[in-house]
């Protein structure tokens, strides 16, 4: 029994679309030249996304020209507002073609580039120009909308979509997209491991963990996450290892009946079932952002801190009769090793002691751990010479921390979402580190925390995990000085001091109430493993 409704011309075209390009599948094995579904697709996907950054520079160069705006002031305003525009999300294209949920939005992309013209115009001229620039943005937008909306209804510039959950919401989710083709979109089938009983008005086709080899066969540009019968525990690394194959998934929220705090501008919906549409990955313009600022941070510091770094390895040389630096690979990305450097901070070995590997042995010994050992472990300072491994490319200033080879491939056998934290460089800070997930603390709670840091990384992000850890480095300096300075003042042995007893409650990088990693008696309490 079908889920349509007969008769209707807009399903009929939409049948008929969708029988066209079945009838066009088998031609995929064909060389590129003679596939005659090429030109369609490359049309229905890159139609839209290139319109409507183009509308947009049309209607603000006819803006300025109106406000009496000419040469390089109006280039410099356009082009920073289509970049704000773009940061903003608000160049992606959307399945519900609503111009109006976006025009707050939109009216503070056409706002904030005004101050850039305001030295060289008057206030009034400045105003003049963002009101014609957010009217004429929003004219464009809704008459791109209403065309693109005409082209859908017509079989025109529509996206090939794929239905991940062949339950009651996916199946109610297909037959709205049939229902409703101003949408544009054209479902191909669903996706489930454990599909409900009952008839479908599409075919299965496959489990999710084919996502990868079905969006490429049948050149899947929407993918729609409806609560398969997948536990999301199973559906979650392999979305995530899908991100880049080239189509725009979207997941329907668990409660998606009751209303979010979440901005409507920030959703796209179906016919009233709102989505959430995933990030794809840092850009490429967020990847070159990332590694400029990297670069020019990195060198700044190493500049000032050369003669702290110089003071310090010297005063290390002398009190511990060994090489200041100590040397160590760690896994700093995806399949990547590194060696990296840090200020070493134990004292020789002894008696049974020589025996420890600090490549596979979780603590440190820090009775070996002399008073400038345990100053800077306490502040990270002996993190510092991690800054040439910023500078080759090897590590970014903000990160997943690197761990050792063999701790690697343990905690990614027993911690889920272990191996996710390498999709990006590690870092001499990062998320988990400025909640104080540093040393014998939970992997779970460190992979979670940094998946998340990945999942939502923004530039500004990074300043504020530098910013705090700058603060906590701080804070814990003064509380490592004052502990020392009271202990010498109570006639107290200086050389052990009680820096674990030191609850930063600002910095939270306290070690008294840690949380073992593993069950497992090589893991002890420790601020760093290795050895120093």
């Amino acid at each position: 029994m079908s889920l349509f409704t007969p008769g209707s011309p807009q399903v009929a075209a939409a049948r008929a679309g969708a029988a066209a390009l079945d009838r066009v599948a088998p031609a995929l094995t064909l060389p590129a030249g003679e596939n005659p579904a090429r030109s369609r697709r490359w049309s229905s996907r890159v139609g839209p996304v290139a319109v409507l950054p183009l509308a947009d520079l049309l209607a603000l160069l006819a803006a300025a020209a109106i406000a009496g705006h000419y040469g390089w002031r109006a280039a410099l305003y356009a082009g920073a507002v289509l970049v704000v525009l773009a940061v903003s999300g608000l160049h992606r294209v959307r399945i519900c073609l609503r111009v109006f949920d976006q025009a707050g939005r939109i009216i503070t992309a056409a706002a904030l580039p005004a101050l850039l013209v305001l030295p060289w115009t008057s206030a009034a001229d400045a105003l003049r120009l963002v009101a014609w620039s957010a009217g004429l943005l929003m004219v464009g937008r809704v008459s791109l909308s209403a065309a693109l909306r005409a082209a859908h209804r017509r079989g025109l510039l529509t996206d090939p979509t794929l239905v991940v959950g062949a339950g009651d919401l996916g199946r109610h989710v297909a037959r709205l997209l049939h229902e409703h083709p101003e949408l544009g979109l054209s479902p191909r089938g669903f996706l489930d491991s454990r599909p409900a009983a009952g008839e479908l008005s599409l075919p299965v086709l496959g489990q999710l963990t084919d996502l990868r080899e079905v969006v490429a066969r049948h050149h899947i540009r929407r993918v729609i996450v409806c609560f398969p019968g997948d536990r999301d525990q199973e559906m979650v690394p392999v979305l995530r290892a899908s991100r880049r194959m080239g189509a725009d998934i979207c997941v329907v929220p668990r409660l998606h009946e009751l209303g979010a705090v979440v901005p409507r501008a920030c959703l796209d919906e179906v016919w009233g079932i709102p989505l959430i549409p995933l990030r794809q990955g840092r850009a490429v313009m967020g990847t070159f952002l990332k590694r400029t600022f990297d670069v020019i941070t990195a060198a700044v510091l190493l500049t000032l801190t050369a003669p702290l770094l110089l003071g310090l390895a010297v005063a290390g040389r002398l009190q511990l009769r060994r090489p200041a630096l100590f040397r160590q690979v760690r896994v700093v990305g995806s399949g990547r090793l590194a060696e990296i450097a840090k200020l070493r901070t134990l004292g020789v070995p002894r008696g049974s002691e020589r025996c420890w590997d600090p490549d596979t042995c979780w603590s440190a010994p820090t009775e070996r751990c002399t008073p400038l050992g345990s100053f800077l472990r306490t502040t990270h300072l002996d993190e510092l010479p991690q800054l040439v491994n910023v500078l080759r490319g090897e590590m970014s200033l903000v990160g997943p921390r690197p761990e050792r080879p063999y701790f690697a491939r343990r905690f990614g056998q027993e911690v889920p979402g272990y191996h996710d934290r390498n999709r990006m460089p590690a870092g001499l800070t990062g998320w988990a580190q400025v909640h104080g997930q540093n040393g014998d603390t939970s992997i779970h709670d460190r992979a979670r925390l940094d998946n998340q840091y990945i999942e939502n990384w923004s530039f500004w992000l990074d300043l504020m995990i530098l910013a705090r850890t700058v603060a906590a480095t701080v804070a814990s300096a003064a509380g490592s000085l004052i502990g020392a300075s009271r202990q010498a003042a109570a006639g107290r042995p200086a050389d052990r001091p009680p820096f674990k007893e030191l609850i930063l409650a600002n910095s939270r990088l306290s070690f008294a109430d840690s949380e073992p990693a593993f069950d497992n008696s090589s893991f002890s309490n420790s601020s760093h493993g290795g050895s120093r």
